[in-house]
């Protein structure tokens, strides 16, 4: 199944049924009075949150969406039925946003939430609804009230505990296939993961879920190469994995410019824990890995983990400090403002 996180679609409330003009005839009923009944109501347009679904490629093959009318009213006082709802199911992690794509009108976190976004116009009287003192056989009637109509963006970012960030090439999905059953596409060329993916890890007897999202590029927050829309994936998550190329030239650059760009995009993201990770050490060898990661350390000030996801080397280790990190979040305790690796509990020798 193909990932698609953002759609437009266009949404439309049903609207009231007419009234009824109608008068009661019956034999040996000479004056049978007005019994003509009121209009139904038209149908909500109604967003459900279920967690069966994980993206939004639905909506590329229905953009449209329209409640059911509601009926005419009939004679006898007979109501009109009301118009059937339209719902829209839509996985959990879901905004639906104004037309100018800023504005957040939902945020659906709730597996099972249901929430009536538009309502249905309500139905219009019968000439029961005018019967008086003074006016004992009116003809009067009025039409439904109009639905309401708009058009939404709609913007899935996934619910994980774990977000993968990097330049592309970095190792992000290697890391994620090497530490979950995901199996997200692998190659020797920057952007081979074109769209997020999601992983569960279990480290002892805790489960939590890592984003990998397609590599950052220098003006990913102004939207080159799509960066604005993936770090919106890792915007709910409680810590952020920055894995570095410990073969590049120089990695505390590239440490740099992701930073850099997790700043300018705001969301909190530069605000929350980060664990820096070199990955790739199988290709340097243990005396150039340690050569490349001390001076990463003098430059950035920052501890990094060293790791092999190709070798499996402190995988484990890595794990475990991730499943530390998600248990702390869940039971509520505070990481600090910026938890960017102080303190030796992060730092790993590369064996």
């Amino acid at each position: 199944m193909k990932f698609l996180d953002q759609a437009k679609i266009y949404l439309q409330s049903g609207h009231g049924g007419p009234g009824c003009v109608s008068f009661r005839r019956e034999k040996y009923i000479e004056y049978g009075g007005p019994d003509g009944g009121n209009g139904g109501k038209g149908g909500d347009v109604i967003f459900e949150v279920v967690d069966t679904l994980n993206t939004l490629i639905d909506f590329r093959y229905q953009q449209h969406f329209r409640a059911r009318p509601g009926q005419n009213g009939a004679g006898r006082n007979k109501t009109g039925a009301g118009g059937d709802d339209c719902v829209i199911k839509v996985p959990v992690g879901t905004q639906v946003m104004d037309e100018d794509k800023e504005t957040v009108l939902l945020d659906l976190l709730e597996p099972g939430e249901r929430i009536v976004f538009l309502k249905g116009g309500d139905g219009g009287f019968g000439n029961t609804h005018y019967k008086s003192a003074t006016n004992q056989a009116p003809r009067k009637n009025t039409p439904g009230w109009p639905g309401q109509d708009c058009a939404v963006w709609l913007r899935l970012k996934l619910i994980a505990d774990i977000g993968l960030v990097g330049l592309p090439n970095a190792g992000k999905s290697t890391f994620l296939s090497a530490t979950s059953r995901a199996r997200p596409k692998i190659a020797d060329y920057p952007f081979t993961t074109l769209h997020p993916n999601l992983g569960v890890v279990r480290a002892g007897n805790t489960e939590f879920i890592i984003a990998d999202i397609p590599g950052l590029i220098e003006g990913a927050h102004e939207g080159h190469g799509l960066g604005d829309r993936f770090l919106g994936h890792v915007e709910r998550t409680s810590a952020l994995l920055h894995l570095i190329d410990i073969t590049q030239d120089d990695p505390a650059a590239a440490y740099k410019t992701i930073r850099t760009e997790l700043e300018a995009y705001g969301g909190g993201l530069s605000k929350k824990t980060e664990i820096v990770a070199l990955t790739k050490t199988d290709a340097l060898g243990p005396d150039l890995s340690a050569h490349q990661k001390d001076e990463f350390e003098e430059k950035t000030g920052i501890k990094a983990y060293m790791i092999s996801s190709v070798g499996n080397q402190g995988i484990e280790n890595l794990s475990f400090e991730l499943a530390r990190i998600v248990r702390h979040s869940r039971s509520g305790s505070s990481e600090g403002e910026n938890d960017k690796n102080n303190g030796q509990d992060y730092l790993l020798d590369y064996e």
